[in-house]
């Protein structure tokens, strides 16, 4: 099975803590890099993960807070020091480009490639980003300014040829990809072989979904349904639902709730409030509703559905 992984660079959230960076992840797909916010430290944790910077060409910012984004200048002036050429697209919500623009100038004035941005509405999902390997759409969650999650859904792959099947039936090599994608094969004879008869069904798509940060939002349900990993942030214990509430965030046990409507294989919690310093409270809290939930912490590889890390 093609390589889907998700990799926690920073979890924690606004208050900068010791025991954990800023928000930031990478999601591995097909040796493809794609980054998921920006926190401080992040490329210090890109280190770390021993990902390669060269495969990283897509960044996706959730929001324009600075415990999402203050990363981004010093990740692009790090990649212009190690004389990279190919061009970093950074998707995110409007405002993004305008505020990097004058940093940009004055600190990578002799850049070696281009940084292109792109900005999304943040009210209706939208597909933002598709290739071969990843077809990648937007979450629109509630937050305290524009925001956004996002959800990676990998392309189908081709059927699996079933080898002695094509040998016995005779099956040309230049025949195989038409097979693979679902055509019959008719013989020199003119019978008609069909498909399935050659091949078996590849793996079904896999799915990863982000959803950080946002009030409690029911609304996103539908879009993430039967993920085979969400991470959901957990900023608080269901005791500082208040606090949750009037900060725009979710406690743990909401995330558990979300996750367990819409049916996902298994979840992970973070953006953890600098107040806990045993996070386990919060791992609790959401297994007595999810118990498929396990804890962000730094340098984390989790796969996405049957993939190992």
């Amino acid at each position: 099975m093609e390589k889907f992984e998700l990799h926690i660079l920073g979890c924690g959230s606004a208050l900068p803590t010791t025991r954990h960076f800023a928000t930031s992840q990478v999601v591995n797909l097909r040796e493809k890099l794609f980054m998921i916010d920006c926190g401080e430290g992040a490329q210090m944790q890109l280190r770390r993960s021993r990902l390669k910077f060269s495969r990283l060409n897509h960044i996706f910012i959730s929001h324009l807070h600075g415990d999402h984004c203050f990363g981004l200048l010093g990740l692009i002036s790090t990649f212009g020091l190690l004389g990279r050429t190919a061009e970093l697209h950074i998707h995110s919500p409007k405002g993004l480009e305008e505020l990097l623009a004058p940093m940009l100038g004055y600190f990578c004035k002799t850049l070696t490639y281009n940084v292109v941005f792109h900005e999304f509405e943040t009210k209706e999902p939208m597909l933002i980003y598709e290739d071969r390997s990843v077809k990648i759409s937007t979450i629109p969650l509630q937050h305290r300014i524009p925001c956004c999650g996002f959800l990676f859904e990998e392309q189908p792959l081709p059927n699996h040829i079933i080898r002695e099947m094509i040998d016995f039936y005779q099956v040309p090599v230049y025949e195989l990809n038409r097979i693979k994608n679902g055509a019959d094969f008719v013989t020199a004879e003119g019978e008609v072989i069909p498909n399935h008869r050659l091949t078996r069904p590849s793996d079904p798509p896999r799915k990863y979904a982000y959803c950080s940060d946002t009030i409690y939002r029911k609304e996103i349900i539908s879009q993430i349904q039967g993920v085979n990993l969400l991470f959901h942030e957990a900023t608080f214990a269901q005791a500082d639902l208040a606090r949750a509430k009037e900060t725009y965030h979710t406690t743990a046990m909401q995330a558990a709730q979300i996750a367990l409507s819409a049916n996902v294989e298994r979840l992970v919690i973070g953006h953890f409030s600098a107040r806990y310093e045993d996070e386990q409270l919060l791992l609790e809290e959401a297994s007595a509703i999810f118990p498929q939930t396990v804890l962000a912490k730094e340098n984390l590889c989790l796969p996405v559905g049957q993939t190992n890390c």
